[in-house]
């Protein structure tokens, strides 16, 4: 199981990478891992919409099972990742690279307390098993 030491983690397997005022969320490498081939890849925001930590951002459908995504922060969505939805086979590839799905800004910056560091994520992974 991959984790990138730099981004932080919800208990709902999502990851984010915050520098300054933007975020960037995705789904970790265990998420995929479990949800084994991606066959679909459903963002429900759009550019411009303002999402509060805990909501609804899309949907990651595989052979096995299909899985709701959340934001694991608040803030403005900049960017939707098409490349993820055209080719969603990319989760399963390069989850913390070009699989990304939405990018967010949040001027006031972004609160993590509910997030966990790349050791306690992989503490919490570990459990589950």
């Amino acid at each position: 199981m991959d984790i990138n030491p730099k981004f932080l983690y919800s208990k709902n397997d999502e990851w984010v990478e915050i520098d300054g005022k933007t975020a960037v969320i995705g789904i970790t490498d265990y998420a995929q891992n479990a949800l084994s081939d991606i066959v679909f890849v459903e963002i429900s925001v759009s550019e411009g919409d303002e999402l509060e930590a805990s909501d609804l951002i899309g949907t990651v459908e595989s052979v096995k099972a299909a899985s709701d995504v959340y934001t694991p922060v608040s803030g403005r969505v900049t960017a939707a990742n098409e490349a993820a939805v055209d080719k969603p086979e990319i989760l399963n590839t390069d989850p913390f690279g070009i699989a990304w799905l939405v990018k967010l800004e949040n001027e006031d910056g972004f609160d993590t307390s509910d997030l966990m560091d790349a050791a306690a994520y992989q503490a919490y992974c570990e459990q589950r098993e």
